[in-house]
């Protein structure tokens, strides 16, 4: 089992890499022969690489950064929902290889895992370095202890499904799982503490504090879904005026512009009415605007970060109403404050796979072993 110092010297490597040794020794605190000692194992397995020769502009010896080996691994991150799954493949620093997405036509939790190997199948990865599977529910220690949208209590599916694949798998609740991937690789990475607000079938709340993802069981609760957002707004299917999954999930979005249109909408099409100027949709979507950036303004003002990641399969939403997003966020927010910088991640499902195989990525780096 790797050190404290070993883990964090393949962690830096990994997400800030390609780096100097001057620079992972500022990062780290270590001294120039501590890094050499504890990077000497990574490369003499070839783990780690050291770069050609580079001058950085100062005067001395030539830099020689060091990176993660090409073509180490490849991974998949699977996103679970109650209709489908979402797969990719990716690198091992979760850059996107190809995606892949399958209907799910049975619950059971043997025949999820045998559409996930069908979906290893589609992308082409025959022996993964990892398997990562995220899913809306509380996640712990491989068991998934509920997950709502799939209908299952106290399942151990990481075991069935490692049976099932003969690869190591990890498992999350999806919401961790994108924060994670946001902090490692994506918009995130280098921003010490950031709140995450998630748009779709539900809506999702996770935070990042001091350069780690805040953990709890309460994670798959969905708490975040039900802030109360607004005095008038419709009601969610939990008897909650105006909360969050009431003004923000896709599935009221278009339900209200249906109900105002006497005829079925789905949410592509409400935004698409809304963005064309089409009165009752832009009311719903308008007010779907400022009860987000209630949300954002709320988050940031009582965790004390002001970075906000908005992502997920309805950040749709932000596109067509930025603008009533952010003067929302601006009336909530002490004009003194810090100003809120918005990030916004709108690849969508893959958002959510790409989560998924960064879960297991981060477990690879926990099984490197030196023995």
């Amino acid at each position: 089992m790797l050190t404290d110092s070993e883990k964090a010297l393949a962690r830096a490597v990994l997400i800030h890499g390609p780096i100097a040794r001057s620079a992972l020794t500022t990062r780290l605190g270590l001294s120039p022969a501590s890094l050499t000692r504890l990077a000497k194992p990574f490369l003499d397995r070839g783990l780690l690489i050291e770069l050609d020769d580079s001058g950085d502009g100062s005067v001395g010896r030539p830099v020689r950064p060091l990176d993660v080996a090409p073509g180490i691994g490849t991974f998949v991150g699977v996103k679970l929902t109650g209709e489908a799954l979402h797969a990719v493949s990716t690198d091992v620093r979760a850059g996107l290889l190809d995606t892949v997405s399958r209907d799910l036509d049975s619950h059971k939790p043997a025949d999820v895992a045998a559409a996930i190997a069908a979906a290893l199948d589609d992308l082409g990865v025959a022996e993964p370095s990892g398997v990562g599977v995220s899913l809306g529910g509380s996640v712990r220690d491989g068991m998934v202890e509920f997950a709502p949208f799939l209908g299952w209590e106290e399942v151990p599916f990481a075991a069935l499904l490692e049976g099932t694949l003969g690869a190591p798998v990890s498992l999350e609740n999806d919401l961790v799982a994108l924060a994670e991937a946001e902090r490692w690789f994506g918009l995130g990475r280098g921003i010490p503490g950031f709140t995450v607000i998630t748009m779709g079938a539900g809506v999702g709340y996770g935070l990042v504090v001091h350069g780690e993802v805040v953990r709890s069981r309460e994670a798959g609760l969905g708490l975040g879904g039900h802030l109360p957002l607004s005095a008038n707004g419709p009601v969610c299917h939990m008897g909650h005026r105006g909360c969050a999954e009431a003004m923000l999930s896709s599935g009221s979005i278009a339900g209200q512009v249906s109900a105002s249109l006497q005829r079925p909408v789905d949410y592509d099409e409400a935004l698409a009415l809304a963005e064309g100027g089409h009165p009752a949709a832009r009311a719903v979507v308008d007010a779907a605007a400022v009860a987000l950036g209630r949300f954002v303004a709320l988050a940031a003002n009582m965790t004390l970060q002001p970075a906000t990641v908005l992502a997920g399969e309805g950040i749709g939403l932000f596109a067509v109403a930025e603008d009533q997003v952010r003067a929302a966020i601006a009336a909530d927010r002490d004009p003194r404050a810090d100003p809120i910088e918005l990030y916004v991640d709108d690849s969508g499902f893959t958002a959510w796979a790409r989560g998924a195989a960064a879960i297991a990525i981060q477990a690879a780096v926990e099984r490197i072993r030196f023995d």
